[in-house]
């Protein structure tokens, strides 16, 4: 048999080794750290230009490696942040992001010219994943794989949503200046947006027509991946397709000025207007002036109506039981007709 002693020997001896054992785990995480935190201070800079796009139907922000590269060599301070990796070749460290999964190289998907264009979009907007994950300088693009920290402003939006939501179910009971501040703001921001973009299009359409030119104003107004920072962006977006032939912008003139004369034929005249306006402003009135105390005052009106209309009804019933109608003979009438009747027949029996 073995001594108990022998067996606490070996029990004490095992974790005698694992601080050593563990030491490569230890150095492993601690540059995965400082790798996310690298990563982390690249993503959040200003100076690294980026996009967003749908990368297998999920909404990434990318960048390209040209970009990276030129970032780096412009803001070297950010290496700091991986310590004894810090003197590591760009494309060392892209290489290191990439391996951590912290990076996914992509390509765009489109990779055909469209008619009418000379090269491919600068920033695709649909992506997929490229199969050699290396980092490459050239027409390469990455995506940002970590979910990236939300800002305070963020947090308290999110909270926000639920509070907004309840407050547009109350519209009803609301007072009736708050209504009308509410409605003229909406109505101020929706006829804000119409006029920007009629203008935004019709800018487009004569800068068309008459220069041959495609310049859009808030080019990114209407975009789904952009930012908030980009969607009001004024600068207009630079023209890389080949300028329009003199029939087609001739024909879009055409085009533009009957739709102008046909819109203005079939335009409603001043009494359509009116009954328009009258039935919209009846409808808004309806709704501004609607509260508790008129449902309730209009449920009792209601019953109000509905009992005064049964009561003549009833007392009608009543009354045509006792006094019958002027064309329908009494009981009385009748019995003195069948009297003098009788009285004619035996007088005439007698002579």
């Amino acid at each position: 048999m073995k001594k108990p002693g022998a067996a606490e020997k070996k029990r004490v001896r095992r974790p005698s080794g694992d601080p050593n054992s563990d030491t490569p785990h230890r150095k492993q995480a601690a540059k995965k750290d400082v790798f996310q935190l690298f990563a982390e201070k690249v993503r959040d800079h200003k100076d690294l230009e980026s996009r967003w796009a749908v990368l297998q139907e999920t909404r990434v922000e990318y960048f390209r490696g040209k970009d990276f590269v030129s970032f780096l060599k412009i803001h070297p301070e950010v290496k700091e942040i991986l310590e004894s990796d810090k003197n590591l070749e760009v494309e060392e460290i892209a290489n290191a992001l990439l391996r951590s999964n912290l990076l996914v190289r992509c390509d765009r998907v489109v990779k055909t010219l469209r008619p009418g264009k000379k090269k491919l979009s600068t920033w695709p907007a649909h992506l997929e994943i490229f199969p050699d994950q290396l980092f490459s300088e050239h027409d390469a693009f990455f995506a940002w794989t970590f979910v990236k920290r939300r800002p305070l402003w963020q947090t308290l939006l999110s909270f926000f949503w639920p509070v907004l939501t309840l407050a547009i179910c109350l519209f009803p009971v609301y007072p009736h200046k708050c209504k009308l501040l509410i409605l003229y703001l909406c109505a101020g921001i929706l006829l804000l947006i119409i006029s920007l973009l009629t203008l935004r299009a019709a800018v487009f359409g004569a800068l068309y027509i008459i220069l041959g030119k495609r310049v859009w104003f808030f080019p990114n107004i209407l975009a789904e991946e952009a930012t908030l920072q980009e969607l009001f962006r004024f600068c207009p977006k630079k023209d890389e397709e080949e300028r329009p032939k003199w029939a087609t912008r001739l024909f879009y003139a055409i085009l533009a000025v009957l739709v102008i004369l046909l819109l203005r034929h079939h335009a409603p005249d001043e009494a359509a207007r009116a009954r328009y306006q009258k039935r919209v402003s009846n409808i808004i009135d309806d709704v501004l002036e609607w509260s508790p105390r008129l449902a309730l005052s209009g449920m009792m009106e209601k019953q109000q109506t509905i009992v005064n209309t049964t009561e003549p009804a009833a007392s009608d019933e009543t009354s045509s039981a006792k006094v019958p109608p002027p064309d329908r003979p009494g009981a009385e009438t009748i019995l003195e007709q069948q009297d003098e009747e009788v009285e004619n027949i035996e007088d005439t029996e007698r002579h």
